[in-house]
């Protein structure tokens, strides 16, 4: 097995600058970090990442702890983080916890053993304040902020908003709402209220429908969908809390013979790839996934190397008009 001091003899440089290559540490010509790459190539050389972490104490790795790895929007997700983390020269430890305590317990005690230089967190189930000891920072996307913790949310209050004044512009006078789970307080309620306080404000009829997290596991929404439109006939508009749902409703509607969009104007959230797949495709209210990746690898990187960071921090949403409505 090649050692560093092999990669060194090969490559012609000396042991530290090989070293300063591979932790990225001070100037390195690119002539040289290329004699290094082509060495290690050479002599199928892979670098100790747990002896690295224990001589500068902390990894160029992030955790990263989602609930769903197939979900498209934390498919979207964790592609972008993992790419703005390239860009950063730091790699990503990725766990699906599936809305487990004890396997998020399990993930965290990892990350520690693997010194990574921080966390990012995505479950709602996770109670952060068990870690504010820990020695690296954890982020969260997408649920509120625990006391010494970091968040990032996009405007799910305005993209509700947004969505229920778009249905309306376009006739709707009875509009179905589904997705929200009550289990627990997540940013994602605000897209309820921003719907729901814009539909009173223009007096349109609208029933909220909740959905358990089971829904959520498993992916599958028809029984709510199907109940919903046996109920509520009269239905001519749906906001789905996310284009995975507002799928489902578009299939559904083709069960039931209803028209989409001539009888039924149908409204997403998230603007991830399935919104392009369907037919019709889906209006959306756009989720700006890669901007708010990037912010959180970047929110690590600076909280690990002592810069203090902004407790919370908002995106704007967008709304994205297509063939559904």
């Amino acid at each position: 097995m090649a050692t560093l001091k092999d990669v060194a003899r090969e490559s012609g440089l000396t042991v530290g600058t090989v070293s300063r290559v591979l932790n990225n540490r001070g100037y390195i010509s690119e002539q040289a970090r290329n004699k290094v790459y082509e060495a290690m190539r050479q002599l199928n050389y892979q670098p100790n990442e747990v002896a690295r972490s224990l001589s500068k104490q902390k990894s160029n790795t992030i955790g990263i702890i989602v609930p769903h790895i197939v979900h498209p929007y934390f498919a979207k997700m964790i592609s972008n983080l993992e790419q703005s983390a390239y860009n950063h020269k730091h790699k990503i430890l990725l766990f699906n916890s599936m809305g487990k305590d004890e396997r998020e317990d399990e993930f965290i005690e990892m990350c520690k053993s693997h010194r990574v230089a921080g966390v990012i967190l995505f479950s709602a189930f996770f109670e952060t304040k068990r870690f504010r000891a820990l020695d690296f920072p954890m982020i969260t996307i997408e649920r509120f902020a625990d006391k010494g913790i970091a968040s990032i949310e996009c405007d799910n209050y305005q993209g509700g908003a947004l969505a229920a004044e778009h249905l309306i512009s376009k006739n709707c006078t009875f509009i179905l709402n589904f997705g929200v789970v009550r289990e627990r307080p997540m940013p994602a309620d605000q897209r309820t209220e921003g719907f729901e306080q814009l539909c009173k404000s223009k007096r349109i009829q609208y029933v909220s429908i909740d959905s358990r997290k089971g829904y959520f596991d498993r992916m599958t929404y028809y029984p709510i969908l199907r109940e919903a439109l046996r109920k509520y006939p009269q239905a001519d508009g749906i906001f789905a809390s996310s284009d995975l749902i507002a799928a489902q409703a578009i299939q559904i509607c083709a069960e039931n013979g209803i028209k989409v969009p001539e009888q039924m104007k149908i409204i997403g959230f998230d603007d991830v790839n399935i919104s392009e797949l369907t037919t019709p495709r889906i209006t959306t209210i756009h989720q700006p996934v890669k901007e708010m990746a990037e912010e959180a690898i970047s929110m690590i990187i600076r909280s690990a190397s002592g810069e203090v960071v902004p407790a919370r921090t908002m995106f704007p949403v967008k709304l994205i008009i297509r063939e559904s409505t």
